[in-house]
């Protein structure tokens, strides 16, 4: 470390761990007027989400959700990325940390490497590629992943053959930039940095060291992280599922649930990982998606689908052919010499012990602490909990136990990418709140190069084919497409790329249109609903309108559909980028409206999520507006008392209603109705009534936390019977210390009341926990009443199964009931009876109980559709509000300038709530903390000679877009382009053709269709 050079930066935050979760930090505070560094330690940021082949429910390809981000954050001018950089120590306080780093050398001069990988061709060594999980061979020099950002090699030191003992130098001789530098050595930075946002991320468990059912041992057993590279298209096999014993395609396929998760053995975790399940579900459709004929049993315990879509993701995968659920506990039997199968072991209820051969197993692994994490935690001076991960505050779980430290991601404990991203905004909102005084002083806007005038050029198109990997490329016939388009009319240039999304291949896009004068621009790839907006923006840095980018979807449209067709689907690829060619001939130069923005928010909802958002958003300077219909505070948390790790509800619900009220920046309006919302992004107009006053609010932007209730059962004898009660119902008798609680001898609790069934096809997250809670306060008042909890999968995600084991260990009984077989009720004397049948002992159970609970759903509150008309924004079938993607943005909705969070969005628990509601706060100072923002130049327009005032386009309007003014000529029909989302609603019901789609032209879709 003596030989590390030295440099000193001023930054405002540092954003640690380069993974979905710390890019979205990053990106928030970068919006939101903070200058940021973003520190991982591997060689490109990315994270483990890099790995992925899809991401459930929605099945998007992972680098493709991801990739726009890394571009995002690459290009953005105040976000500084630093990889293969560790943190050596942090010393300071909050607003005045002195970070010091060490980057480690690449044994690469940055800025002269192109990413061309001609050293990578050259060198001699072949290494097992970590990235492939060890599946396949990389070289000593390489680029990390085909993506990677930055797009710059870097040596392996533990088996380049100079740095071990200076025997070759061929990259060197190889590499015509001069990038090489051998003798290069660590650099040690030093940072001056006002708050820090810790997003390390997670390991997978590895099963090696304990040779869990014989990986390491059998070459056809693999972790489920090794089963996504063997799906991916850049993995070890081109996205073809082979086994790696012999590159055999299985037919027999087992997945394992629980590896390293729900374990009190040595070596494994005690803790339910939380995404595993869903995972497998995913696999195996995706496995099913590639072979059909492949079967697929998944053994598991409990299925835990409890994440929003997540049941139905799972009643999917469970209704696949060939495909078998077993609930059972397994061992790995052997392996046959002869075909390198494998044999598993294992029992069910009905059928005893069986035996069976599969191709290959899977091992569904959970999550563990980021490597090193102790010290990790030293350096940043921060506790961790019993089980590794970050110690969080109960009322605040993106606050460390060290002041100016932030917590967002998996480091906080097993987290789904939503709820990572949810977090990731969160600390954005928290560093606002601590560093809202210097906001904007070292940040700077991006600039572009001024736009080319082309109207008199000739037409020059640029057509880029992506093979997306292997997703487009191993069905699709690429180069003969890049051929085909040279063919056509007004293309100058046709060029294939692997990834056309990657940083590299978006500078050349960047490049070839100012080498080559283009001035329209096709790219013939994925979906443009993730890519759109990067292309438009990589077509800008090329200095030309946005508008003259068109895409081709030659992936979801073409590749994905036609699998097993290649040549049809090449044709058919040809004939996509022919018509898209035709349309971009005929596209015109728009530009987008900047609007003013109003730097107040509207928060709709006085409960857990809503204060909490409206006092975020307080502290860091806004004006916020809190409506809650009631008379009240508090929502649905007046009626709880306990969570079950501790917190006393009460206290911190009193005390986060005294923030409020005395917070001079929060204005709260009680038995608030909302009776019209106008305006847009920025410039938003809510009426208001409040007994007999109404009043008018001007605010930038909107955060609904309407929250969620109760259902009221209408089955097991509720409302007939007074000794069958709720779940929060119980838990007001046990904190009221109701009498009935005391002499009670038995109680029985049913899971699953209102919910997972035809009326409602979800569940509801925290029904059991919240039994279990209840259970053990009911052990801990009366040690000898009789406690029964009947369910049907017990979904104790995440560190909350330690209380789930601690209720069984304490003879609190559980019985598993299926949706054929439910527990039956009947009134008794005194009490009520419940039937019920035990799969182990095989024989129905009559329970004599004093008290039934039901574990009854949370639904939506019935106001939740005219407040979805009001804002303009979508629901789910369920009835919960619908965010614009569940993965990328869980907490926007589609509407601009409308932010989600709470129960409102779907059913969660008291910390998930505050975290979500953080994360709305940081996405509302992404608006207001502008003076203006841009909305879109595809909108439609009225040309008034034609309109006959019919009204239709107003009817069809789903926006609000559109309405009558009085013109020279007449009562006519004008739309406002601030409010247009430009889906061609009004323009397709148009009876006298009056209303023009900029960008979606008559002229430009029949030139479209006349070319097909």
């Amino acid at each position: 470390m003596d030989n590390c050079s030295e440099n000193t930066k001023r930054i405002d935050v540092m954003v640690v761990g380069g993974g979905i979760s710390g890019i979205q930090a990053a990106l928030d505070l970068a919006e939101t007027g903070f200058k940021v560094y973003l520190v991982d330690k591997s060689p490109a940021i990315g994270g483990k989400m890099a790995q992925l082949d899809k991401t459930f429910p929605t099945n998007d390809c992972s680098m493709c959700i991801e990739s726009p981000k890394f571009i995002e954050c690459s290009r953005h001018p105040n976000i500084d990325i630093l990889t293969y950089t560790e943190v050596k120590s942090v010393e300071g306080e909050v607003g005045e940390f002195l970070v010091t780093l060490v980057k480690k050398p690449r044994y690469i001069i940055e800025e002269n490497c192109t990413g061309c990988t001609v050293c990578v061709e050259y060198c001699p060594v072949k290494v097992p590629d970590p990235y492939n999980q060890n599946l396949s061979l990389n070289k000593a020099i390489h680029i990390y992943f085909s993506q990677a950002v930055p797009l710059i090699t870097y040596i392996d030191p533990e088996t380049c053959l100079f740095l071990q003992d200076e025997k070759c130098t061929i990259c060197q001789g190889a590499c015509k930039n001069d990038a090489i530098d051998l003798h290069q050595k660590p650099e040690k930075i030093e940072v001056e940095v006002g708050a820090i946002v810790l997003a390390p991320g997670y390991e997978v468990f590895d099963p090696k060291p304990r040779g869990d059912y014989g990986y390491g041992k059998f070459a056809n057993v693999v972790t489920s992280l090794d089963f996504e590279r063997i799906l991916c298209s850049t993995g070890p096999f081109d996205g073809e599922i082979r086994r790696p014993s012999d590159g055999k395609h299985p037919h027999r396929i087992a997945w394992i649930q629980c590896v390293g998760s729900r374990q009190v053995t040595e070596g494994g975790n005690s803790y339910c990982s939380a995404v595993c399940c869903a995972y497998t579900q995913k696999q195996v459709i995706l496995a099913k998606d590639h072979d059909e004929g492949i079967q697929a049993t998944i053994f598991h315990n409990d299925i835990r689908a409890f994440g929003k879509d997540f049941e139905r993701f799972y009643q999917r995968a469970e209704k696949l052919a060939d495909t078998r659920f077993i609930r059972s506990y397994v061992s790995i039997g052997r392996e046959i010499p002869e075909t390198q199968n494998v044999t598993i072991r294992y029992s069910t209820v009905d059928d005893g012990v069986k035996e069976e051969e599969f191709d290959m197993v899977v091992l569904s692994v959970g999550l563990a602490p980021p490597a090193d994490v102790q010290g990790l935690a030293d350096k940043f001076g921060i506790e961790l909990n019993a089980h590794q991960f970050c110690m969080n505050q109960m009322t605040n779980p993106i606050a460390t136990s060290r002041p100016g430290i932030f917590v967002s991601g998996a480091f906080q404990g097993p987290l789904d990418i939503p709820e990572s991203v949810m977090s990731a905004s969160g600390a954005e909102a928290q560093c606002g709140q601590l560093l809202a005084y210097r906001r904007g002083n070292l940040a700077k806007a991006r600039e572009y190069p001024p736009e080319r005038d082309v109207s008199n050029e000739e037409l020059k198109v640029g057509v880029f084919v992506c093979h997306c990997g292997a997703n487009i490329g191993r069905v699709v016939d690429v180069p003969d497409v890049v051929e085909y388009a040279s063919s056509l009319g007004h293309v100058v240039h046709a060029q294939e790329s692997l990834f056309a999304c990657s940083t590299e291949n978006a500078q050349q896009i960047t490049d070839t249109i100012r080498e080559k004068g283009l001035n329209r621009v096709v790219v013939a790839a994925c979906t443009p609903r993730t890519h759109e907006p990067l292309f438009r923006d990589t077509v800008r840095e090329g200095g030309i309108n946005q508008y003259f980018y068109e895409m081709a979807n030659i992936r979801e449209h073409c590749s994905w559909v036609h699998s097993k067709e290649k040549e049809k689907a090449t044709q058919k690829a040809k004939e996509i980028i022919r018509m898209s060619v035709a349309r971009s001939t005929r596209l015109e130069p728009l530009q987008e409206f900047e609007l003013p923005v109003n730097k107040a928010a509207l928060v709709v909802g006085g409960g857990i999520a809503g204060m909490t958002s409206a006092l975020s958003l307080a502290n860091q300077g806004f004006t916020v507006h809190l409506l809650e219909k009631e008379s009240d505070l508090g929502g649905m948390a007046r009626r709880l008392h306990f969570t079950l790790e501790g917190m006393d509800v009460q206290a911190y619900l009193a005390d986060l209603i005294g923030k409020v009220y005395k917070h001079p920046n929060v204005l709260v309006t009680l038995d608030a109705a909302i009776t019209a919302v106008d305006g847009y992004v920025g410039n938003f107009v809510t009426t208001v009534k409040s007994g007999y006053q109404t009043k008018t609010i001007k605010h930038g932007a909107a955060v609904i936390a309407t929250g969620a209730e109760e259902y009221q059962p209408s089955e097991y004898l509720y409302g007939e019977n007074e000794n069958v009660v709720t779940s929060i119902e119980l838990e007001e008798m046990i904190a009221g210390q109701d009498e009935r609680l005391a002499g009670a001898q038995s109680l029985v609790m049913i899971q699953c009341v209102g919910c997972r069934n035809e009326d409602r096809n979800y569940c509801s997250r925290v029904c059991c926990s919240h039994s279990i809670k209840n259970a053990l306060k009911l052990r801990a008042i009366n040690p000898e009443m009789e406690l029964y909890i009947l369910f049907r999968d017990i979904r104790a995600y995440g560190f909350k199964e330690d209380y789930y084991r601690e209720a069984a260990d304490n003879d609190i009984r559980f019985i598993r009931y299926t949706p054929e077989d439910k527990p039956e009720v009947e009134a008794g004397d005194p009490g009520v009876v419940v039937t019920v049948t035990d799969p182990v002992l095989g024989d129905r159970l009559m329970i004599e109980a004093d008290l039934l609970t039901l574990a009854a759903a949370v639904v939506p509150p019935q106001t939740n559709p005219q407040m979805a008309k009001f804002f303009k924004v979508a629901m789910n079938p369920d009835g919960f509000f619908q965010e614009a993607h569940v993965k990328l943005r869980p907490v926007d909705f589609a509407a601009d300038g409308v932010f989600l969070c709470g129960t409102a969005q779907y059913p969660k628990h008291i910390t998930e709530t505050i975290s979500q509601a953080y994360g709305a706060a940081g996405r509302v100072v992404t608006i207001l903390n502008k003076d203006s923002v841009l909305a879109s130049g595809a909108v439609c327009e009225v040309k008034e000679k034609e309109c006959v005032a019919c009204g239709a386009c107003i009817t069809a309007c789903t926006y609000g877009a559109i309405d009558f003014k009085e013109t020279a000529i007449g009562k006519k029909a004008t739309v406002n382009p601030i409010l247009c989302k430009g889906d061609g609603l009004c323009n397709a019901v148009c009876p006298a053709d009056a209303i023009v789609l900029k960008h979606f032209t008559q002229e430009e879709i029949l030139c479209q269709i006349d070319a097909a």
